[in-house]
């Protein structure tokens, strides 16, 4: 793979970093600024919002510019946001700065997501797409435990400081490395926005975005509440915590690698073994949740499972939106974080009911069987890169 891949990945990593992380720093946050936890929540909630809207805008926004400036701006921006959130003791303007870092991400990711297309063959999307996405599962393995660890000796500043640092290597190798040059030769007599935004009304692009954030939303709704299921349900100290997502990062990890050696030429059969392994595996996880070694190691695999399918279906949405070369990499965002929004705001309404704490698990099986009702019916939608294979 192209080295700049990799340094897109380091750019993932920072940003990855910073949303997983704010988790375990709202209660300090909160306290800090003198204002409620559940309204320190809402800089999450800020952030998954900038994602959404952020990635059309912000691609559309940079669609006729060379590659290494977006990203380069978008990277120093991401940059700057944190240390102005570090420095501030005002939540409001802490808010604001989580909404321009969530913009900047997006746009980002947006921006990376297309470039890392075009740095490789046509067929080698979904290898390009595990590179950049790698970025992000480091991110839970080492950096949102390095985060909440440094937020505890050192305050939640010097974790927003670190961010702001993380950046800044990534986007020396941005300039030096990426080529500057706009997403497409010619980008400029391409096609135009409208025609790039009229290729949402093709069904094939828009089933692979419904299940790409389906398959999110089970992921991130079983994520965000992994804690109390680590100590509550399995019985384990607050320590165990970190140790069950670096699992998760870490499986996802490896689901991200393996798929992206698969998800180019043979996308339905990743879909057809891991769809009902992932469907199963979320209400085994439940019911065996008070078992440690049971849970640590479902959650490790839930974790490949997650990442596999879905990142060959983001693959598929870079494929399906080949007709728009800059705005394709805002889909595939848009879809991610429809997902990771959607998902902990349905599993949330589990806890009050009678599953509890294990609420958030049996939703997250729901959320992957409502896909896989889709997928089948339709599974012609979901096609190799060169058409070939279909879900079978």
């Amino acid at each position: 793979m192209p080295f700049p891949l990799y340094l897109l990945a380091m750019a993932a990593f920072a940003m990855g970093t910073s949303e997983f992380m704010l988790a375990g720093l709202l209660p300090d946050i909160a306290s800090d600024l003198g204002v409620t936890v559940g309204t320190a929540g809402m800089l999450t909630t800020a952030f998954a919002i900038g994602m959404t809207v952020g990635a059309p805008l912000m691609a559309g926004l940079a669609r006729n510019r060379p590659a290494r400036s977006g990203l380069l701006g978008f990277v120093l921006v991401f940059s700057a946001a944190h240390a102005v959130g570090a420095a501030t003791s005002s939540f409001p303007v802490l808010f604001a700065t989580r909404l321009v870092a969530a913009l900047a991400n997006a746009g980002f990711l947006a921006v990376a997501l297309t470039t890392a297309a075009t740095l490789v063959s046509p067929d080698k999307k979904g290898r390009a797409l595990a590179v950049l996405l790698s970025g992000t599962t480091v991110a839970t393995i080492a950096g949102v435990p390095g985060g909440a660890v440094l937020g505890t000796l050192l305050g939640w500043r010097a974790a927003f400081w670190a961010v702001a640092a993380l950046c800044l290597p990534p986007a020396i190798g941005v300039l030096m490395r990426i080529p500057a040059r706009r997403l497409r030769e010619g980008a400029a007599h391409g096609p135009a926005l409208r025609s790039e935004l009229a290729q949402l009304n093709r069904p094939r692009l828009l089933l692979v975005m419904l299940l790409g954030a389906l398959v999110n939303a089970a992921t991130f709704a079983s994520f965000t509440f992994l804690a109390p299921v680590v100590t509550d349900t399995a019985g384990l100290g607050k320590l165990w915590i970190s140790v069950a997502l670096m699992l998760f990062g870490a499986g996802a990890f490896a689901g991200v690698t393996v798929a992206g050696r698969l998800s180019d030429r043979h996308p339905g059969r990743v879909v057809a073994i891991g769809g009902p392994l992932l469907l199963i595996g979320w209400p085994a996880l439940a019911v065996l949740a008070d078992r440690p070694v049971a849970l640590l190691t479902l959650v490790f695999v839930q974790g490949a499972l997650s990442f596999a399918l879905g990142s060959t279906l983001i693959t598929r949405v870079l494929y399906e939106a080949a007709g728009a070369p800059t705005m394709a990499g805002s889909y595939a965002t848009a879809a991610l974080n429809v997902g990771a929004a959607t998902g902990p705001v349905v599993a949330a309404t589990t806890l009050g009911t009678p599953a509890g704490d294990l609420g958030p698990l049996w939703a997250s099986g729901l959320l992957v069987l409502v896909a896989l009702l889709v997928a089948i019916p339709l599974r012609g939608a979901i096609a190799a890169g060169r058409g070939s294979e279909v879900l079978r």
